[in-house]
């Protein structure tokens, strides 16, 4: 079967599903018309101006335009995971790029130089862009998860981990249980999507092979490298993303810089 191409028209009568749901929220007093209205209007012109570098980006194929795109959506994927926390620091924007930037980076090299090794040129935007975007947006949501319930933890049980130091406790055994329950929420969203990808739902880029007419099981071996890199990347960035945090809250000397954990938009202490 060949492949079937999506016309404007055919965008627009998928673009009428969301009116429908706009005019259910309006009916039901859900008050979620606009933000429905806005969110499309967004995907909308988002992924058409993406479309379009990415046909440029395509053509010409060149190393420099791809790493500059990569560092565009690494920046953006770590001030997004930053914006989705309740509790922040000073230097907390600085450690989510970092954690972002190096999990992503890393296992998508590895994916593009050690498994897809075939790939030539190494940068071909074919494979580096989508590749390294699927592990980017993975891997903001660990870092976001991990960063947000560090700060909970320890704004939370500030009162218990204080008397810890004061009775002699180093910094790491204070906060060893903070960091051990941001880490796991960080890791539950990739670890849950794993236990039922292929029988409950159909992940994108196997959905995607397969209307582009790709074999079946070619598309489960993609798909199967495609959620270990994401996993690998995800507990990767959370982990770095936790540790930094939990260096940021804490000094040298194992005292709780109280100024550190604070409600988003201010500061403590």
């Amino acid at each position: 079967m060949k492949y079937v191409e999506l016309s404007y028209v055919d965008v627009g009568l998928a673009a009428g599903l969301i009116i429908l749901n706009a005019a259910t929220s309006i009916g039901l007093g859900l008050k979620l018309g606009k933000s429905l209205l806005w969110a499309s209007v967004r995907t909308i012109v988002q992924l058409l101006l993406i479309g379009m570098v990415l046909e440029r980006v395509f053509s010409l194929s060149r190393w420099y335009l791809v790493l500059g795109l990569l560092l565009i959506m690494t920046l953006i994927a770590g001030v997004s995971a930053v914006g989705r926390t309740e509790r922040r620091y000073r230097g907390i924007y600085f450690d989510s790029i970092v954690a972002v930037w190096s999990s992503s980076w890393i296992v998508a090299a590895y994916a593009l130089l050690v498994i897809m090794r075939e790939v030539r040129p190494w940068y071909h935007p074919q494979y580096a862009l989508p590749l390294t975007g699927m592990i980017l947006g993975n891997a903001l949501s660990g870092v976001s998860l991990g960063l947000n319930r560090l700060g909970e933890q320890l704004a939370t049980h500030r009162d218990e981990v204080e008397a810890m130091l004061t009775l002699g406790a180093t910094r790491w055994e204070a906060a060893r249980g903070s960091i051990q329950q941001a880490v796991r929420t960080g890791m539950i969203p990739i670890i849950n999507s794993m236990m039922v990808v292929g029988i409950v739902s159909l992940p994108g880029m196997m959905t995607g092979q397969l209307l582009s007419g790709v074999s079946p099981l070619q598309a489960v071996r993609y798909q199967i490298v495609i959620m270990f890199l994401i996993a690998a990347a995800t507990s990767f960035g959370t982990v770095v993303a936790v540790l930094l945090s939990y260096r940021r809250m804490f000094n040298d000397q194992h005292q709780f810089r109280v100024e550190m954990v604070g409600r988003s938009g201010g500061l403590k202490g």
